[in-house]
């Protein structure tokens, strides 16, 4: 699929940088959002890295560069030759990331911003270029539940009751928590975060709360669990419903999966390229896997994009893409309700 949109012309005059805030049930997410302009059009994509000092530190840069051009990347390209000269480019001009997942968390706000402008200048929607249909999204509604509280997944159902779950079990959740939700028939996903390290979402390897998960909730998918040599036995009597996501940055980590792969949660921004996210897909098609879409607390552009991907790929599938009013922090009387429609009629890359 990439060859179909590597040679989609692009022009590119200049670069701005917005940065983006608000707050969510959990904590104050910042993004920036990078615009590309050139030819009349402009193309935007979203950094979605998670500390806000690296939105500071880059809006600072911006604004410290003559003309406030943070980068230069102006010129003529293919959309492929642009990805090239993104590979030559210090996207991290001011300061370290964090975490090195981050760098494709920005590589892949300045990868979008371009196809969507080569989609633009072109006239073109992505679905035409791949020769897809864009199908309505049917998506599931994420939350972390702390300690096991459900007040806000009791909210969602009083006012919309056929919502569907995607939820982060822990340790900390009493019994009750657990009898709750098997009652809703309403938890399609759950994440066992079992592959994160020094974020505010870890969790240990847990063997009880594992098979918990697996007993409690027998025909949901399970993603991510720690496979080490307490869980790797209970783990493998349930591979044919595991899902891999935080791992997963390019075609080679599906590969090192203890387990055959039957299931991916597919978040753009952690492939980093267009090229890496269309490797992995056509792979997965190719061999049958089935695939669902993941956010990242998206507040601008690319919600639309990973929307867009799920029509495209993956539109029946429990896909964590729901709309941004699902991350306000007081959820909204009436609920957006899936499947979400696309529009009629858009150019460019986005819902």
């Amino acid at each position: 699929m990439y060859d179909a949109i590597a040679n989609l012309p692009l022009t590119v005059d200049s670069v701005a940088l917005d940065r983006v805030e608000r707050e969510t049930p959990a904590f104050t997410r910042a993004t920036t959002v990078v615009a590309l302009a050139g030819a009349g059009e402009t193309g935007r994509g979203e950094d979605v890295t998670y500390e806000t000092a690296h939105h500071d530190a880059l809006q600072a840069h911006e604004a410290d560069t003559p003309d406030g051009e943070a980068f230069d990347l102006a010129g003529e390209y293919t959309l492929d030759e642009f990805s090239a000269r993104l590979e030559e480019t210090d996207l991290w001009p001011v300061d370290d990331p964090e975490r090195e997942a981050f760098r494709d968390y920005r590589r892949w706000g300045f990868e979008a911003a371009a196809l969507d402008l080569a989609l633009r200048q072109a006239g073109e929607t992505l679905a035409e270029r791949l020769d897809r249909d864009l199908d309505p999204v049917r998506f599931v509604v994420s939350s972390r539940l702390p300690e096991g509280d459900t007040e806000r997944v009791e909210t969602l159902l009083d006012r919309y009751p056929d919502a569907e779950l995607k939820l982060d079990p822990t340790a900390d959740w009493p019994e009750a928590t657990f009898d709750y939700l098997a009652d809703t028939d309403a938890v399609r996903v759950l994440d066992l975060k079992g592959h994160y390290e020094g974020t505010d979402v870890d969790q240990s390897p847990d063997p009880a709360l594992y098979e918990r998960v697996f007993e409690t909730f027998p025909d949901a998918t399970v993603e991510d669990p720690a496979v080490t040599d307490a869980t790797r036995d209970l783990v493998a009597d349930h591979a044919d419903r595991l899902a891999w996501d935080a791992p997963v940055h390019a075609l080679d980590d599906v590969l090192d999966a203890p387990f055959d792969v039957r299931w991916l949660n597919v978040k753009p921004s952690r492939f980093g390229t267009l090229e890496s996210l269309f490797e992995t897909l056509d792979w997965a098609f190719e061999r049958d896997v089935a695939l669902y879409g993941g956010g990242q607390f998206e507040l601008s552009v690319g919600r639309g994009q990973i929307q867009e991907l799920a029509a495209l790929f993956y539109p029946a599938g429990p896909n964590d893409v729901a709309p941004g009013a699902y991350n306000d922090v007081e959820l909204p009387k009436e609920p957006p309700k899936s499947p979400i429609s696309p529009p009629d009629d858009h150019t460019g890359f986005g819902l």
